[in-house]
């Protein structure tokens, strides 16, 4: 049997692995060990995957061997179009917490004025009262969370200790209060800050007409997809002044292009796409991997199975 794994590990995590797997008749194999030119060839010779490979890969139909692959992350909707007859699992709530502590604490410090001050005191600047006048409070906000799956619920835990009233949008999950882009638009013009922790098959789901629809000096957070937020809207509406800010964790093209106006905005967080980094991080993630392999080799139900075709 042969692992490709495309996931970037250290030398001394990739040695590691590769002895416990060859213990097992298994052989790894890993791209950030090989020339570019070999990388394709050898994924194409696998039978087990760990990682996100990109979607140029598949261009030719997956590795025709292949019968088990771990995505190396949550989100998986560039692969939705993929049809593929194997068992496939995800990291399902592996970085929830820390997407939601990351999500949290830009909030947090928007209202803080933490990134304001962050900056005054690489300038070696003291302003001090002046910015006290500026300052706003998390507790007791009305919250709306887009996403009832891990991270939404993450966020909504760790938001209870600031007394906020929460509200969850999805579509089927029994524990939202909104179901519809219909009943958010109604629910917009009274909610102080939006969270989005939605999935990428949730395309363009806060559209213009909902950044439109978001009160006056509310706050847009989003720790979901980039592709899930009409960015053009929601920028025009920082420019004009309409909403507080944002926090964005994810956009639209990553990295973000350096002539982007929300690098410069005063009333923005960008976060780059970290929120999911945790201590052990590596460990964690081929221990979900391990505990993966295991069960599909002896026919037992997998951690965090998906269907890509469905996008969940």
């Amino acid at each position: 049997m042969r692992l490709f794994v495309y996931s970037a590990f250290s030398e001394a995590r990739r040695n590691h692995l590769r002895q416990e797997l060859a213990a097992e008749g298994i052989t790894a194999i890993f791209r950030n060990e090989l020339p570019e030119e070999e990388q394709q060839a050898a994924f194409q010779s696998a039978n087990l995957l760990l990682g996100n490979p990109p979607m140029a890969w598949f261009a030719d139909g997956a590795p025709k061997g292949l019968i088990f692959w771990q995505i190396d992350s949550a989100g998986f909707e560039r692969y939705r179009h993929l049809h593929l007859p194997i068992a496939v699992a995800n990291m399902g709530d592996f970085f929830a917490w820390p997407c939601a502590e990351t999500i949290v604490a830009g909030i947090l410090g928007l209202y803080r004025h933490l990134n304001e001050l962050a900056v005054l005191q690489a300038q070696q600047h003291w302003v001090g009262t002046p910015i006290r006048a500026k300052l706003n409070l998390l507790r007791g906000k009305r919250v709306v969370i887009l996403g009832a799956g891990a991270i939404g619920q993450a966020v909504r835990e760790q938001l209870s200790g600031f007394r906020c009233e929460v509200q969850l949008l999805a579509r089927h999950n029994p524990q939202a209060h909104l179901h519809s882009k219909e009943e958010l638009q109604n629910a917009l013009p009274h909610i102080d800050l939006i969270i989005n922790c939605l999935p990428g098959s949730a395309e363009n789901f806060f559209s213009a007409e909902l950044v439109a629809a978001m009160a006056a000096g509310s706050v847009y957070a989003s720790v979901g997809r980039g592709n899930t937020t009409d960015e053009t809207a929601l920028l025009a509406a920082l420019q004009a002044g309409q909403l507080g800010g944002a926090v964005l964790d994810v956009t639209a093209t990553e990295p973000l292009p350096i002539d982007s106006p929300l690098w410069r905005l005063p009333n923005v967080i960008l976060t780059q796409h970290t929120a999911g980094g945790q201590p052990y991080e590596d460990e964690g993630r081929i221990a979900i991997l391990r505990r993966n392999l295991h069960h599909f080799r002896h026919g037992e139900p997998l951690e965090n199975p998906v269907e890509l075709a469905r996008g969940y």
